[in-house]
């Protein structure tokens, strides 16, 4: 997870990268953090918590400049602790560097041992303080922006998108198999690199395209160049963006995620098709998923839980305590459309499946007949190593019960859970440039003892090139 933004605007751009941050909310609720430099200084705020509980006008006014980078954070490498929260700003050789990171590094540790053995310190607990130490460690040598990128993509193992902001001049680069998602953005003074695409919505602006994988990409004052580090046939983007992650109404490597998720409903019912009175999504995450499988089957769309819209994303809660408390908090029954009645609840995924035993529960307090659950993804049988705290196997509901042993313990009536293949099927990207390690336990990346099959990457050597069509 975590949310990542990089704007250079000529009108300023506090409040920018403060809207663009509230549009990326979804992808971390632990820390915010902004830093912005005006051609001399380096400004910089951020702290623990929402990015509208961190930031105020009288803050934003005070982060001065034209460039800037911010970062709200979910994590996976590091501890909840205020020196992880993002970007890291730093003085390098007389050079200003701030740097944000959405991803997760599998060598971490063996990098981190072989770094402090050469007599390194590292300040935080998080991955991107390594890819910064790499940065700066080719930079030293080199002096070069591009062959240190260069080194990210030949040493990190695992994914990354990174947005750096250099004495005022922003790169963005991204993982040579594209696992997290990067976006390139117009806006009426200036130009975005996001996470998301609804960053760029959220400040007017248009989408241009997605960085591609491999790619490095510098926005100056002369404009945007753009420079392939690395290529590989296969491409690895996470399948659990297209599911969950991603807001709806995102546009990730060319896929409209509300199109993707209304596919998928139409296709769970195709797969498991099933006599009810309504259809009921999850809120929110279900929702597209629960309109689809409505249209596909004609049985009416109903709301019959109603989502607290102050509570935020239970998926992404520290532990699973808190997740299991906020859930009567988050989802209120509407007993009039549930009592006497047979629905179809539809949600993203089944983790550990408390959550969604919790959530048959209320419905059936609530005088529901029958419950029936589609899942729009397949049964997660796997970790996540790549960015998901998605938990052990042990913690994995999945990974050592069949559906139907699934099925008695979440008390549904019946479970399906959306095949693979309709799943690919509904994204529109072929599986090999998809990463299903989380459904199939077979990886993209090198993990000691877990299966993978890493594609072939090239390193490329070259020169910027102007996108001048980026602008026309």
């Amino acid at each position: 997870m975590c949310g990542i933004v990089g704007i250079r605007d000529a009108g300023g751009v506090s409040f920018s990268l403060y809207y663009a941050l509230f549009a990326l909310q979804h992808r971390g609720q632990e820390s915010a953090g902004i830093s912005t430099f005006d051609g001399a200084q380096l400004y910089k705020h951020k702290g623990q918590g929402l990015v509208a509980e961190v930031f105020d006008p009288a803050i934003l006014r005070g982060l001065e400049g034209d460039v800037g980078i911010g970062h709200v954070r979910y994590p996976t490498t590091g501890a909840n602790k205020p020196e992880n929260a993002q970007p890291f700003n730093f003085l390098f050789r007389d050079h200003i560097i701030s740097i944000a990171h959405n991803g997760n590094l599998v060598n971490a540790c063996e990098l981190r041992d072989e770094y402090e053995a050469r007599g390194q310190i590292f300040c935080t607990t998080t991955d991107t303080e390594l890819i910064a130490k790499v940065i700066t460690d080719e930079m030293s040598t080199s002096g070069c922006i591009e062959d240190a990128v260069h080194r990210c993509m030949r040493i990190l193992r695992g994914s990354y998108s990174v947005i750096l902001m250099i004495d005022g001049t922003l790169y963005g680069f991204r993982d040579p198999l594209g696992i997290k998602p990067m976006c390139i953005g117009k806006t009426s003074q200036g130009i975005i690199l996001a996470s998301e695409s609804v960053a760029v919505d959220a400040l007017g602006g248009t989408l241009l395209r997605d960085l591609k994988p491999g790619e490095l990409v510098c926005i100056d004052e002369g404009g945007m160049r753009a420079m392939q580090i690395a290529v590989s046939d296969c491409r690895a983007h996470c399948i659990f963006e297209y599911i969950y992650f991603a807001r709806a109404d995102s546009i990730l490597d060319g896929a409209l995620v509300y199109d993707v998720r209304r596919n998928i409903g139409a296709k769970l019912h195709e797969e498991a098709p099933v006599n009810a009175d309504s259809i009921c999504p999850v809120p929110d995450s279900g929702t597209a998923y629960a309109i689809g499988y409505s249209k596909t089957s004609r049985i009416p769309f109903v709301e019959s839980l109603m989502k607290n819209r102050y509570m935020g994303r239970t998926f992404i809660m520290p532990s699973q305590i808190e997740r299991e408390k906020a859930v009567r908090m988050k989802l209120n029954p509407i007993r009039d459309h549930l009592t006497g009645k047979s629905v179809v609840l539809v949600d993203d995924s089944i983790v550990r499946g408390t959550t969604s035993r919790r959530i048959i529960g209320i419905i059936r307090d609530a005088g529901a007949k029958e419950v029936h659950v589609r899942i729009g993804s397949p049964a997660i049988t796997a970790p996540c190593y790549l960015g998901v705290d998605i938990p052990t196997r042990q913690e994995l509901i999945a990974s050592d019960k069949s559906e139907e042993e699934v099925r008695g313990r979440i008390t549904a009536n019946s479970l399906h859970h959306i095949s693979l293949e309709a799943l690919v099927e509904s994204i529109g990207i072929e599986r090999k440039h998809l990463c299903t390690g989380c459904l199939t336990g077979c990886y993209p990346v090198s993990i000691t003892g877990e299966q993978s099959q890493p594609p072939a990457i090239d390193f490329l050597d070259g020169t910027y090139q102007t996108k001048l069509e980026l602008f026309e």
